[in-house]
């Protein structure tokens, strides 16, 4: 095999990379490594701004293969369309489970246990004693898109000796831990759980989802957690009841992200905002160049890729 693979990372960096392809390392720089149309398996850079992924797809008319760093593929999907049939589009399942429900369980943690107030009195030099707080124990946990994320944000959390975790998927389907619950029924489930995470990913279907009559068939005092995308809440509708008092909430993502300096989000009651990091950890790198040499192998070998997400044409 003599066609090109481009790869964000340095090649020279990756132990165990097959023997065959040309290697061209591209990061999203102005300038390509080489030839667009010479490609035959692109991945896409990671954690770039909006449309620096699918800027040379439209020039990829021999690729194979569009393999994303990410678990979620809805930053390619425009540049899709400028693509030959039979192109496979492969997600990074296995890269980001562990640093993602790291920082699940960190802002349920932090938001539960009052966190965010503790700094803030530090920085004044306060004693902020006295009163209790919610813990994690004994709380039910909802947890709405139960993919290999989801299963291991449950996994981190069964040693909190938390109530029964439910489990929503958009099908339902039994899993090593219980019933997963298709999104059908969750209306009845929203008002059972006192933590609410969101974990799906963005499609037509879980665009919006989180709205106003979601957030109302949550329970008083109940804590929305979203490690998905922004745009699976209704913002508006999410001020509202941090306005009013009623939820609580942690957010890794938002809509729209970056959140603007003067976004009402920052200051609202009850909330917790991370700048979406909930992938880019130490964990990332070692698990993503693990990915790229068996995915690579397998391709070199033709043998069947993992984490088919679509084919184009299909």
């Amino acid at each position: 095999m003599t066609a090109d693979v481009w790869l964000p990372i340095p090649p020279d960096e990756i132990e165990g990379l097959p023997e065959g392809p040309a290697y061209r390392h591209w990061d999203g720089e102005d300038t390509y490594p080489a030839d667009p149309a010479d490609c035959a398996y692109y991945v896409v850079p990671y954690m770039k701004p909006s449309g620096v992924g699918v800027r040379p797809l439209p020039e990829m008319h021999s690729v194979q293969v569009v393999q994303t760093l990410s678990a979620g593929i809805d930053h390619v999907e425009a540049g899709l369309k400028h693509l030959p049939a039979g192109v496979r589009l492969c997600n990074a399942r296995g890269v980001h489970e562990a640093s993602t429900a790291e920082l699940t369980l960190a802002l349920i943690l932090a938001s539960l246990r009052g966190i965010p107030d503790f700094v803030r009195a530090q920085d004044r030099g306060e004693w902020l004693g006295g009163g209790f707080r919610p813990a994690l124990a004994d709380r039910t946990v909802l947890i709405v898109g139960y993919g290999s994320i989801g299963a291991a944000i449950e996994d981190r959390l069964v040693p909190f000796e938390v109530a029964p975790v439910v489990r929503v998927a958009r099908s339902a389907r039994a899993s090593e831990r219980g019933p997963v619950h298709p999104l059908t029924e969750l209306p009845a489930l929203l008002p059972r759980a006192d933590v609410v995470v969101l974990s799906t990913p963005l499609t037509e279907t879980t665009r919006g989802l989180v709205d106003a009559e979601f957030l109302a068939r949550m329970k008083d005092g109940a804590l929305l957690v979203n490690v998905a995308r922004g745009p699976v809440v209704d913002t508006k509708a999410l001020l509202a009841e941090l306005e009013s008092g009623r939820l609580t909430a942690a957010l890794d993502v938002t809509d729209p992200e970056p959140l603007p300096q003067s976004h009402p989000l920052w200051h609202a009651p009850g909330i917790v905002v991370s700048p979406h990091a909930g992938g880019p950890t130490s964990a990332f790198l070692p698990r993503a160049k693990r990915l790229l040499v068996d995915q690579l192998n397998r391709f070199v070998n033709r043998e069947p890729l993992r984490n088919v997400i679509l084919t184009t044409g299909a």
